[in-house]
């Protein structure tokens, strides 16, 4: 097995494909705004249908439109799909300017890491192997636009969308930042919950007659953080509004629940205690609703995932790069879909980078050209 042309074609093209991260970063992408995650989307539509890539769009009213990036459709054998998503989790203008910097190997800014930075390693190594002639498999690179509030704005359609049209494939590589040196071949599920306590309303001096929500709700969130079970069950409760002013009693609280779980017999764990701590009453007079606002399945360890990691171990040591071991992540992504639909999956390979979900969010740039390697030589070599 020999990689050399190919390679040399992605070190060209590495300091161009840079600038397109940037650029796709510029354009700020949080979830619930349609506009701005279509903009990074077509952006990078653009520049594929530019350099000769077709173009398929599965357009949405709400969330933004599922793009695919095709190339060698007309090739009888079995696609190869790389699949990643465009949306970022902070507001516009959460970061401070400039909003994309390079310092060094690494880049700044929403989605470097989370992961546009992978989308666009895909499509360096779909441009690599196109200028050397490859005509192996078809290839597919899937831009997801509603992936970090697991598609709850398109109700699932984004991703069932892209997973029906990966049926069949010979591999799904979801392209998260990840760490050096590993694979992830199973990842947890979440559960979202909204809770809205409801207490009893009246003035502060007198709080002893009436029932304060933000208390009781204080009592449930101390409850729920007790699952930090790193390997199982995990829970955060990010986010909390109550009352009107400091001088009454508040009549409501609201707060979400985020809880990470590693197999279905956990989530069924979760459920429970979500349940139990929402109708046990610690402030007498106050009652609980629970809602829940998203759920997305784990993404279990399979055979067909740990032989997927053989395959790419063995061309990854033919070709001179790095071997990975298979790790299980600690977050969620629709690599969970893929693996439920019995494709053979892996996620988060190559490159590096920290502090995503933050605005200190970034990528390390050769870490991306890495990936783009592992991408490309997984194309010309992988097996039926």
């Amino acid at each position: 097995m020999n990689c050399d042309r190919i390679f040399k074609e992605l070190e060209a093209l590495f300091p161009e494909y840079m600038d397109i991260l940037e650029q796709a970063c510029l354009f700020e992408s949080p979830t619930a705004d349609k506009a701005g995650v279509d903009a990074a989307s077509y952006y990078i539509a653009e520049v594929a249908k530019k350099k000769g890539f077709d173009i398929e769009v599965f357009p949405q009213p709400v969330s933004g439109d599922v793009i695919g990036i095709l190339m060698n459709g007309d090739v009888d054998a079995k696609q190869l799909v790389y699949s990643g998503h465009t949306d970022t989790v902070h507001p516009k203008g959460l970061f401070p300017a400039p909003v994309v910097r390079r310092e060094g190997d690494r880049m700044y800014g929403p989605g470097t890491l989370d992961c546009k930075g992978g989308v666009v390693a895909a499509l360096m190594a779909m441009d690599a192997l196109k200028r050397c002639g490859y005509r192996k498999r078809p290839l597919a690179l899937w831009l997801m636009p509603d992936e970090e509030t697991s598609s709850v704005q398109s109700g699932k359609a984004t991703i069932n969308y892209i997973v029906d049209r990966a049926k069949g494939s010979v591999a799904f590589l979801n392209l998260e930042g990840g760490n050096y040196g590993k694979a992830l071949v199973a990842r947890k599920g979440i559960l979202r919950y909204e809770l809205t306590v409801h207490g009893v309303a009246g003035h502060s001096s007198q709080c002893p007659d009436y029932a304060n929500a933000v208390t009781e709700a204080a009592h449930k969130i101390i409850e729920l953080e007790k699952l930090k079970d790193i390997r199982g069950l995990t829970c955060n409760c990010g986010v909390i509004h109550g009352g009107t002013v400091g001088n009454s009693v508040a009549a409501e609280c609201k707060f979400i629940a985020d809880i990470r779980f590693s197999t279905l017999a956990e989530r069924d764990e979760a459920i429970a205690i979500v349940k139990r701590v929402a109708e046990t009453v610690y402030i007498p007079r106050c009652h609980t609703e629970v809602r829940e606002v998203s759920y997305r399945p784990p993404m279990e360890a399979t055979k067909e995932n740990y032989a997927l990691l053989d395959k790419i171990n063995r061309i990854s040591e033919a070709v001179g790069l790095p071997t990975m071991e298979p790790k299980q992540g600690i977050g969620g992504s629709d690599a969970a879909y893929s693996t439920i639909a019995g494709i053979p999956t892996l996620d988060s390979i190559g490159y590096t980078g920290a502090d995503c979900h933050s605005v200190k969010e970034y990528v390390n740039m050769s870490s991306v050209l890495l990936a783009a390697k592992y991408f490309a030589a997984v194309a010309e070599y992988i097996e039926d």
